[in-house]
């Protein structure tokens, strides 16, 4: 008061001006409209879809998602992993080829079983054993060399692929390995190294097909008798392989604990229990005819099968935990083992053919020589190319021990869908010889039961349409599982996580479309691509990975504007579908770049000119596929699919539909690709192709060895010719010896008795009898129509 005073009389007191909300409010309060919006669109995560979500690993799955692969980052991490040991070349150049040399395919297509003398040899030698480590008694081989088996076997028989592929995957073995008790290891690990059990795993239910976790009919209830604890289960499988001569099962069920005996010790959920065939109640045996191979294949049932606590995979407290088990493991079943026989048909079928062609003459050419020929031998030959590159990539990521569940479904559906059309294009070209059954067939056994693997662990369709990009969007986009786990979260900060992480998706996607149209009208106005082997590798190489990085950018966008479709994206498979190959084709052609930059130096330029024709091709198959995409956004509401749809096609496209990515191999490069299967040319047949696989049969020995004798008898007709001359008496030997050589492959077998009605002791075709009866009995009939 006194300072009151002494200035005068007191002046109205302004009220400090209340500080403005700040900003933060403001941002607080739209994040969390925007957050609650969002949250009322997306669905809930169930319990199996989040245990899904934490199974198995990202890495260059990832990368692509992101926009930005680095090939140089595949090269450094899974580079020095693609090769095998000593000991493992040994097994593949011994025990695998004698192995190979006791299957007679045909016999055993016939007998639909093998001898007792490959049994046993499988046994014994450790081919069910190759995963299970040393210690165990196992082979405790490589992911690569595990591969390598299988594609050489694959070579003779598929049956033999498949009989050995199952112990070597998704089965008991490696599930004991990772999860087993120490008692459980100890008793059954050494009865599988050594052959006395024969494993199988039974998953597939009879309402389950592709959806094989669903476990519809099998269940068990946790139960105790006699102050123990157990579980009483009934189970109905079916499509079980080897299960009806396996002496253990691994049977997968829903586990229900509806009086809570398992007290925190486990949980109730998919759950795995160890059979043995002796089990009471467990009924093993009958076969399924899958497309008339042999390999074994049946089902697995048991009704009210009393299993103990300890016969749970890893014990009661893994109850509960068999989702973790199935998906970690599987990739290596999707991934490695069905591949492999792809693999097989690029390294084994594609040669064969190609040296037949060579030897086959229509029209008194070598059907070598017809551009309709050359067009489907050159797409087994870059087919054949892509499923071994991408395959070697692939064993080096399990090898180093991760279980990628998005680039592991890629390689099951678009391996071999790829094997498949290889078989069919050996087929064409081989016309009778491929169809008329017997020993000289190398292909028509694989053509019957290759469908098999486009059915098994996931139907392709499936597979294309569902899985690859409903797992890869919430496994692999850089940010989208940020986003999703803040919707699922009530924690007070979860709206600011959820922002953060939407502003992320947003920069993301802003990015991967300015590197688009950038990359995109670069590339539109290369004018590189198609040549016949004719570039420096290091320039080869970049051309080809900043085509696959504008891709890989170009899906990055495709795969941010398919989240505006939120929980509808589920329902528009077709849609999904165009983003799996995209993805698809980026990964298997980084697969290419792994496998030409690691190779170019031991190979001539035929290396380069199949993976031209690849490269080319993959390419091509992510910008349509795009593209298709951009064109067929699914329906949104105001019409907004129309704006999503615009800005993909200018991310895929910005100068529309001129650019090098759109180009496909010139019949120059077509030819010549094929001329690598045909001629003697190059040495990426002997030095890529032949090794590892099975060339010791007879008929194999007869074609591969009488390729080089027609092509020198084939450059002597074209000199005489020239020439107008007869040949020499040393030029006509070269000749006969060519056409006799000829003779002797384009022979199919026929039998005198075929089947096992006709083997029967008397036995005469119905319709002979009918014939030789009506005949004895016609001048009857013709006396009594004529009166």
């Amino acid at each position: 008061s006194i300072i009151a005073g002494a200035r005068g009389p007191p002046r109205p007191r302004r009220r400090a001006p209340a500080p403005p909300p700040p900003a933060v409010s403001r941002r607080t309060f739209v994040a969390r409209a925007a957050y609650e919006a969002a949250r009322k669109m997306m669905p809930k995560i169930s319990d199996t879809e989040r245990v899904a979500l934490g199974c198995g690993t990202v890495g260059f799955d990832r990368e692509i998602f992101s926009g930005k692969p680095s090939l140089e980052n595949l090269l450094t991490t899974y580079a020095p992993l693609v090769t095998l040991t000593d000991e493992e070349k040994s097994f593949l150049a011994n025990e695998t080829e004698e192995l190979c040399g006791l299957v007679d395919d045909f016999k055993v297509l016939e007998d639909k079983d093998f001898s007792d003398e490959v049994w046993r040899f499988m046994r014994r030698q450790g081919f069910f054993a190759l995963k299970i480590p040393k210690e165990w008694g196992g082979k405790g081989f490589s992911t690569a060399a595990t591969s390598a088996v299988l594609v050489k076997l694959g070579t003779a028989s598929s049956d033999l692929a498949s009989t050995v592929a199952v112990p070597n995957s998704l089965g008991p073995g490696e599930l004991l390995v990772r999860y087993g008790t120490p008692e459980q290891q100890k008793y059954y690990l050494p009865l599988l190294a050594d052959g006395t059990f024969i494993p199988c795993f039974g998953l597939t239910g009879i309402h389950s097909g592709s959806d094989a976790t669903s476990l519809i009919g099998s269940y068990g209830v946790v139960e105790e008798r006699d102050g123990e604890i157990g579980v009483k289960c009934t189970f109905d499988k079916r499509y079980i392989t080897l299960a009806p001569v396996a002496g253990l099962v691994g049977i997968g069920f829903e586990l229900q604990d509806p009086n809570n005996l398992l007290k925190g010790n486990g949980e109730e959920g998919f759950t795995v229990a160890l059979l043995e065939r002796s089990h009471d109640n467990l009924e093993m045996g009958p076969r399924h005819c899958p497309l008339h191979a042999a390999f074994m294949n049946g089902t697995v049932k048991g009704s009210d099968v009393w299993v103990p606590m300890d016969a749970i995979l890893g014990g009661q407290e893994r109850c509960g935990f068999g989702w973790h088990m199935f998906v970690e493991c599987l990739a290596e079943g999707r991934g490695v083992s069905l591949p492999a026989m792809a693999v097989g048909l690029g390294k084994g079928a594609a040669p064969m053919v190609g040296a037949y062609a060579r030897a086959r003459k229509q029209f008194k050419v070598p059907i070598a020589e017809f551009g309709g020929v050359q067009e489907a031998l050159a797409l087994m030959a870059s087919d054949g190319y892509i499923a071994m590159a991408s395959t070697e990539l692939m064993n080096a990521i399990v090898d180093n021990h991760e279980a990628p569940m998005v680039l592991s479904s890629i390689m099951k559906q678009n391996v071999t869908n790829r094997g498949r059309d290889i078989i069919n294009h050996a087929m064409d070209v081989s016309g009778g010889a491929g169809i008329s059954m017997g020993a000289s067939n190398y292909l028509g056994s694989a053509y019957m039961s290759f469908p098999i693997a486009i059915t098994v662990e996931g139907a392709n369709i499936m597979t294309r349409s569902f899985q690859i990009i409903g797992q890869g969007l919430m496994r692999c986009h850089p940010h989208l599982l940020d986003v999703v786990e803040a919707l699922q979260s009530d924690s007070g900060d979860a709206p600011s996580k959820f922002m953060a992480g939407v502003k992320n998706m947003a920069s993301h996607g802003a990015t991967n479309f300015g590197r688009s149209v950038v990359a995109g009208v670069k590339d539109a106005v290369s004018l590189k691509g198609g040549e016949t082997g004719s570039m420096k590798p290091d320039a080869f190489v970049k051309l080809h990975e900043d085509r696959l990085q504008r891709l890989s950018a170009n899906f990055a966008v495709a795969a941010d504007l398919a989240l505006l479709l939120g929980g509808r994206l589920k329902f528009e498979e077709m849609f999904m579908g165009r983003l799996a190959d995209a993805i698809g084709a980026v990964f298997l052609g980084y697969g290419c770049l792994h496998h030409y930059a690691r190779n170019h130096d031991k190979v001539d330029a035929g290396l380069q000119r199949v993976a031209e024709h690849a490269l080319l091709r993959l390419e091509a198959e992510a910008f349509e596929a795009l593209k298709h995409a951009a064109d067929n956004v699914p329906k949104m509401p105001a019409g907004a699919h129309h704006v999503v749809g615009s800005v993909l096609r200018t991310a895929v496209a910005p100068l529309g539909d001129f650019g090098a990515t759109t180009k496909a191999p010139t019949d120059a490069l077509t030819k010549a690709t094929a001329d690598l299967l045909t001629t003697r040319d190059s040495d990426y047949v002997s030095t890529l192709l032949l090794p590892g696989v099975y060339t010791s049969g007879a008929y194999q020995k007869e074609v591969l060895g009488a390729l080089s004798l027609c092509l020198e008898a084939d450059a002597i007709e074209r000199a005489c010719k020239r020439a107008r001359k007869h040949p020499t008496a040393d030029e006509q030997k070269i000749l006969e010896a060519a056409a006799a050589a000829r003779d002797r492959i384009v022979q199919v077998q026929a039998f005198e008795k075929l089947g096992h009605a006709e083997r029967a002791p008397g036995h005469v075709r119905p319709a002979l009898a009918q014939t030789d009866a009506w005949l004895a009995d016609e001048p009857a009939a013709r006396e009594a129509a004529a009166a």
